[in-house]
């Protein structure tokens, strides 16, 4: 064999072992890249989860934000509703003739008066109070209208404003006023 040859079959086997190693790195190469397209899909697919997941929680947030702001703001015009109809309620008690006056103020002293007690109104009653009750006039309060009486010895006090008897029947009928409101 002459050195041509020699050197010819180390070129075809250099060429041989280049073109294994080359075909052996195409293959990792291509296994690498399987790995890492795989890996990145998986990325991909828990991203998309968590923004999904966290889409969803973000859209619970603002319905039930919604919610409540709806239940806020329902509740403010129910209560402007209902301080509505006391201060019209009032208004009418206010502009009641002084004979309905008299009849309710008659009714709450004869209930409540006891000898020797003293008795509270507004200034417009007051003239009405004296004529109608032999109780002694303690005094103006400021009130819609009623009376307050007192025991003689000062320790009990009877408290027939039309302004509380108005707010024990607020207190007592606040839910079946608020639903006929909402009707």
């Amino acid at each position: 064999m002459g050195l041509e040859t020699v050197v010819a079959s180390i070129i075809e086997k250099g060429k041989e072992q280049t073109k294994a190693i080359l075909q052996e790195a195409d293959k990792e190469v291509t296994n690498i890249l399987k790995r890492a397209e795989s890996e990145a899909e998986k990325v991909r697919e828990e991203l998309e989860d968590a923004a999904r997941a966290e889409a969803e929680q973000l859209k619970k947030q603002e319905i039930s934000s919604a919610h409540l702001r709806v239940r806020r703001e329902a509740l403010n015009a129910r209560q402007a509703m209902l301080e509505e109809v006391q201060k019209n309620v009032a208004d009418r008690i206010t502009s009641i003739s002084d004979e309905k006056n008299a009849k309710f103020l008659e009714a709450l002293l004869k209930k409540h008066a006891i000898a020797g007690s003293r008795i509270y109104s507004n200034r417009r009653d007051k003239t009405l109070v004296e004529r109608t009750s032999k109780l002694e006039y303690a005094g103006s309060i400021d009130c819609l209208g009623g009376v307050v009486i007192e025991s003689s010895d000062r320790t009990v006090q009877y408290d027939c404003t039309y302004d509380t008897i108005l707010q024990d029947i607020n207190e007592k009928s606040l839910k079946q006023i608020s639903e006929m409101l909402l009707e």
